[in-house]
């Protein structure tokens, strides 16, 4: 049943299948296996923010195996922000540059030069909107990505619900009196009080709640096509489940909530399409690398990620940011910041998922989906980088630059997967 128009846009579903499946996917999941891409460093050992929680998922299926440190590439090892010599030779240029304009603060007291470092990060932080793990701290490790990939792994019930129930609950901008869909059996009313509420707010709140329903109908879309299907002494089988597949989206199972949940699946991937389309300026300066430490390589790889984005400006219906916070400045200036930080919560709420595989994967997409809505929110950054030597106006870290295109990849396989379920579900009839 999910087909037609996407509200809010001027695309379609069947557009966005013709063009992810056959042209975007293949050539976005060869850059997402390169080295570049495959490592990201994380923290999985902060504690909860929120609430004392220490029970963590004991299934064999929820852990995390870490990379072992000379497994990871020394290009990515010995400097996360290396890009090239070139890069390299300018940060050298600045580095003089501030050590010849600091030279007179040499007589600041200890806690005003603690003050004005606490002002860069701050300033690095203002344009975010996500809550960075610390990847200096000796708990972050190197994950493989492609060794530890998303899946069905067993956690469920009354923790897993307590996670997305404080993010919709708390920062979708929902009042407590409208009970989402399907939320509890309480006199529920097929939705109609809630979705009266959503039609009734302004395009920017409505959109953060499709983009977190996106988000959540990505993951679940990836545990029921990579369901442990069969555990025995032979080794595990996984494969996609149907019947859990139908359990979260079937019209008639979730009395109609699944279609709606797909479309903002939908939705979501349009907005990280717009986002990649956006930010091409920054990767095509000569002086940006996919720094590994493997010339060769690295030069293949940065020619295949321009070739992605080249392809991602040449989708014909990307969607129009330009009404998000269109009306008075003031007013849009102040909801621009509630919708920041009502993102940055969300991306803390993932140090209190207790499965760590679950906990990994969650913390990528969120920092991904935080590096889109930064990229969107920096247009006019953008457009004044030039072409050599260093951006200041607007940066990415190796961290962002991983989380963004791993993120958009979850979502391209989860559309791939639909047409696979589809296809099952007609052969089945």
């Amino acid at each position: 049943q999910v087909t037609g128009h996407l509200d809010d846009c001027t695309c379609d579903v069947e557009t966005i299948d013709a063009f992810n499946n056959y042209k975007l996917f293949p050539r976005l999941n060869k850059l997402l296996e390169s080295d570049y891409f495959r490592y990201y460093k994380v923290n999985l050992k902060k504690p909860c923010p929120f609430w004392d929680d220490n029970s963590h998922c004991g299934r064999r299926d929820c852990a995390v195996n870490p990379c072992p440190s000379d497994k990871v590439p020394d290009g990515i090892r010995s400097g996360s922000y290396k890009y090239s010599e070139e890069a390299n030779n300018n940060l050298a240029e600045e580095c003089e540059e501030a050590e010849r304009l600091g030279a007179v603060d040499g007589s600041l007291s200890e806690e005003t030069q603690q003050a004005v470092l606490q002002w860069t990060q701050h300033d690095d932080s203002s344009d975010s909107f996500c809550e960075a793990d610390d990847i200096l701290s000796p708990d972050a490790e190197y994950v493989d990505l492609l060794l530890n990939p998303e899946r069905y792994t067993g956690y469920k019930g009354p923790d897993a619900w307590k996670i997305w129930n404080s993010i919709y609950e708390e920062n979708c901008f929902k009042p407590q009196n409208v009970k989402r869909p399907l939320e509890s059996d309480r006199g529920d009313d097929g939705g109609h009080a809630f979705y009266k509420w959503l039609k009734g707010v302004c395009v920017e709140k409505r959109a953060f709640y499709r983009l977190i329903s996106g988000l959540h109908a990505s993951i679940n879309i990836h545990l029921s096509a990579r369901y442990l299907l069969q555990d025995t002494w032979s080794g595990k089988k996984w494969g996609p489940n149907v019947t859990e597949f139908q359990q979260r989206f079937d019209e008639v199972i979730t009395r109609g909530e699944g279609p709606r949940r797909l479309k903002n699946l939908y939705f979501l991937y349009l907005i990280e399409l717009r986002a990649l389309s956006k930010v091409l300026p920054f990767f095509e300066r000569p002086g940006f690398q996919l720094y590994t430490g493997n010339k060769s390589h690295d030069a293949e790889m940065k020619t295949l990620l321009l070739e992605v984005l080249h392809l991602v400006k040449s989708f014909p219906l990307h969607f129009d940011e330009n009404s998000f916070f269109a009306g008075n400045k003031k007013e849009a200036a102040k909801l621009k910041e509630e919708f920041r930080l009502h993102f940055k919560n969300i991306s803390r709420i993932m140090d209190c998922v207790g499965c760590f595989k679950c906990r990994l994967w969650g913390k990528l997409q969120t920092q991904g989906l935080g590096t889109a809505l930064k990229i969107l929110f920096s247009e006019n950054l953008i457009e004044k980088i030039p072409e050599s030597g260093p951006s200041y106006g607007f940066q990415l870290t190796r961290q962002e630059i991983v989380a963004l295109f791993n993120a958009f990849g979850r979502i391209s396989t989860s559309v791939t997967e639909l047409e696979n379920f589809r296809n099952i579900l007609q052969n089945m009839r």
